[in-house]
C-alpha cells in the first residue's frame, strides 16, 4: 500500500492585547490555543483582539478537514511564535508538504517571509508564495515601484517617515488622499478617517500611523470609484477566477467608499454591513478583459505562486489601478477568494486540493 502524503498545516496563534502587552491567546489563562473564532470573541473584549489574525482559527480546521477528505495524512502545528519549536517539529514529523497559514510571528507581520525562509532552508515544500515574494508584497511601497516599472497603473503616492515631513512645499499629490501603514495587510490601520482632503488632516493621519504602527505612512491619491478583487489559482497557466466587486452602496453617504478594518472584520458595524461582496462583478467587457490581463501580469512579476488576489480600483473613466497584490490570501468560506472560486465552480475542498497539488509539483 503506497504511503499517504503527509501535509502539515502550520499557523501562528493570534495575540490579544493585555495590560502587560500582547500575549498569545493561550497565555491569557482563559482561552485555549485550540479555541474557535467565536470562543475567542466570547471570552475577551473585541478591542483587544486583532480580528485579522483570528480568522486563521477557523481556516486551519477547514483546511485540515478538506485535506483529510482528499486522502492526505494531516497534522496541525501551532508555531506560537517559537521558531525553534517549528524547526524541531519539521525535523521530528518530516512532513511531505507544509500548508502555510502563518501570516505573522508574535503579532509582527514582517516575519511572515522569515517563516517561509525556514521552510526553504530546511528543504520542505510549502504552499503559496516564496519568502521573497511574501516580503516584497508586504512592502506596499516596493510593490508600487515594481508595478510602475512594468507600466501597471497604480495610484500616485508619497511616503512619509514622520509627521514632521508633511508640509505644503514637499507635498506632490492631489487631494483627496488615503493614508495607510506601509507594511500591513488585511486593512489593518485603515479607517474612515484614512481618506483626507487637507494638509491638516494629512498630518494628523500620518501621526496616527507613526504612533500606532511605528512604520512609514503610505499616502496615495484616492481613486474614488469601484473596487474589484481578481483571484487567481495555478502556476504555469494560472486560472483567473470570476472577478468579485465590493458593493459600497450600503454605506452611509458621508462614509468614504473603502474597505476599512471594520468593513473587513467587525461584524455589525456600518462599514461591515455596507460593504458586500458581489461575484461575478458586472463590468464592461473591455474592463473585465483588461483586469484579467493586469492580474496575470502582476501575479507573475511579483512572484506569486499557487494562489493570489489582486485588488484594483476603477475610476470614473474606467481606468484600472492596482492597489494591492495579495499572495496567500484568506481562503475562508466568507472571504473574497472563496467567493470567486465558488462562482467558478470550485468547492472549498477542491481549492485546497489544487493548492496542494500545485505545491507538490515543486517537490523534488
Amino acid at each position: 500500500m503506497p504511503k499517504r502524503i503527509h501535509v502539515s498545516v502550520v499557523f501562528n496563534e493570534p495575540t490579544i492585547a493585555t495590560k502587560s502587552g500582547r500575549k498569545f491567546i493561550s497565555e491569557t489563562g482563559k482561552i485555549e490555543a485550540v479555541a474557535t473564532r467565536s470562543q475567542v470573541l466570547a471570552s475577551t473584549a473585541p478591542e483587544t483582539v486583532d480580528l485579522s489574525e483570528i480568522g486563521v482559527l477557523e481556516e486551519r480546521e477547514h483546511v485540515c478537514e478538506a485535506l483529510r477528505k482528499n486522502g492526505y495524512r494531516t497534522s496541525l502545528f501551532n508555531m506560537n511564535g517559537d521558531i525553534k519549536r517549528l524547526i524541531s517539529f519539521i525535523e521530528e514529523k518530516d512532513p511531505d508538504l507544509i500548508f502555510n497559514l502563518c501570516e505573522s510571528v508574535g503579532d509582527e507581520s514582517i516575519h511572515e517571509m522569515h517563516v517561509a525562509g525556514i521552510y526553504e532552508l530546511m528543504g520542505v515544500p510549502y504552499t503559496g508564495a516564496g519568502a521573497f515574494a511574501l516580503g516584497t508584497c508586504q512592502n506596499k511601497v516596493r510593490t508600487k515601484q515594481i508595478l510602475s516599472y512594468y507600466r501597471i497603473r497604480t495610484p500616485r503616492f508619497q511616503v512619509f517617515y514622520s509627521p514632521s515631513e508633511v508640509h505644503e512645499e514637499s507635498f506632490e499629490l492631489r487631494f483627496p488622499v488615503i493614508v495607510k501603514p506601509a507594511q500591513e495587510d488585511a486593512s489593518v490601520g485603515i479607517e474612515n478617517s484614512s481618506v483626507v482632503d487637507s494638509l491638516t488632516g494629512l498630518k494628523k493621519r500620518v501621526r496616527f500611523i507613526y504612533q500606532n504602527f511605528d512604520q512609514p505612512a503610505l499616502v496615495e491619491e484616492f481613486i474614488n470609484g469601484r473596487e474589484i478583487n481578481v483571484a487567481l489559482i495555478g502556476n504555469k497557466r494560472p486560472i483567473v477566477l470570476p472577478i468579485s466587486e465590493i458593493d459600497f452602496s450600503g454605506l452611509p453617504a458621508d462614509y468614504p467608499k473603502i474597505v476599512t478594518y471594520n468593513a473587513k472584520w467587525m461584524q455589525g458595524t456600518e462599514e461591515y454591513k455596507g460593504t458586500v461582496g458581489v461575484c461575478p462583478a458586472n463590468l464592461p467587457m473591455e474592463v473585465e478583459k483588461e483586469a484579467r490581463e493586469i492580474a496575470l501580469k502582476a501575479f507573475e512579476i511579483m512572484g506569486c505562486r499557487d494562489y493570489a488576489r489582486v485588488d484594483m480600483r476603477l475610476d470614473k473613466n474606467n481606468h484600472l489601478y492596482v492597489i494591492e497584490v495579495n499572495p496567500n490570501p484568506d481562503i475562508s468560506d466568507d472571504a473574497g477568494f472563496a467567493r470567486s472560486a465558488r462562482a467558478y465552480g470550485f468547492s472549498f475542498e477542491e481549492i485546497v486540493n489544487k493548492i496542494v497539488e500545485y505545491a507538490l509539483e515543486r517537490s523534488p
